[in-house]
């Protein structure tokens, strides 16, 4: 089970929503766009993912900017209406679905191909007492732009550069193994039974699922390797690709949509090939884990 729910948070790895303010420590080239938020005592309080600003180097275009809106597919409904209000602020929303060009969340299209993964998140939706982000998010208005590739140019990439969904999973298995036996502070077996048999089940389990989303980095290290991976880099380059043409059609405000995993990689392209520099990030609440 706790494997399941390790390939459900990779894929997922896409309260009040705040102004965008100045925090010490952006200079690094690191941003972090996950973490988990406690009380006095330690206790965890709420997932909580970073929306980061970046701004032109130089300062041109005047008034230009870019945001990195980290985002998780499974939440509370207030993440979600919060993310509707703030979207309507920018110029242009890119936002990933890996669908035919200029698919709309909506399309026949959009759903084509996606069974298994939606019926493992609605799943998780269900056990962890959250909503699902294609449901709750609003795509209609006009300032939202599809920055993602097709199904056809997925399965392209992938045979291009030898990766298979199997191999995949088996490196997130063995690391995951690997975890376990060397990071006390990881999720075992008997924490996940604890939880299902919990009086406070849901809240257990998004502790424990939170929990994982902290440990993520080490698979997402086996999966991309040194050359980077379809699921992400191929990805995140056309997205960004997308960005550079909605630049020189005049716009200045943008909002980059996509899951938190894809964020780091993201902010780097955008720092070298963009010259845009980190100007201040807030933090949202996604999950309640009170």
């Amino acid at each position: 089970m706790k494997r399941i729910l390790l390939i459900f948070l990779l894929f997922s790895f896409s309260s009040h929503s705040k102004d965008i303010t100045q925090q010490t420590g952006l200079e690094t080239n690191k941003t972090q766009f996950l973490r988990i938020k406690t009380d006095e005592k330690n206790t965890p309080v709420a997932l909580q993912l970073a929306n980061a600003r970046y701004v032109p180097i130089d300062g041109i275009p005047n008034g230009m900017y870019v945001d990195l809106i980290s985002a998780v597919h499974v939440a509370d409904k207030s993440y979600y209406e919060n993310l509707n209000e703030l979207f309507k602020t920018y110029d242009v929303v890119l936002y990933e679905l890996v669908a035919p060009e200029g698919t709309r969340v909506g399309d026949r299209a959009a759903s084509e191909g996606k069974g298994m993964l939606s019926m493992l998140q609605q799943g998780m939706k269900n056990v962890l007492g959250l909503t699902f982000q294609l449901e709750e998010v609003d795509y209609s208005p006009k300032n939202f732009v599809h920055a993602d590739i097709s199904p056809e140019d997925f399965k392209n990439s992938m045979d291009k550069n030898g990766e298979s969904f199997l191999a995949m999973f088996m490196r997130m298995w063995l690391v995951g193994l690997q975890q376990q036996v060397t990071n006390p502070n990881s999720v075992n077996d008997m924490d996940l039974i604890m939880a299902m048999f919990s009086p406070n089940k849901e809240r257990d389990l998004k502790v424990i699922a939170a929990k994982q989303f902290m440990n993520m980095d080490p698979l997402m290290n086996a999966i991309e390797g040194d050359k980077g991976s379809t699921l992400v880099t191929t990805r995140n380059l056309k997205a960004l690709k997308v960005l550079r043409r909605e630049i020189e059609k005049g716009n200045k405000t943008f909002a980059i949509f996509y899951g938190a995993a894809h964020m780091s990689e993201m902010e780097e392209v955008l720092m070298k090939e963009f010259k845009l520099k980190p100007a201040g990030i807030s933090w949202v609440d996604a999950w309640d884990l009170k």
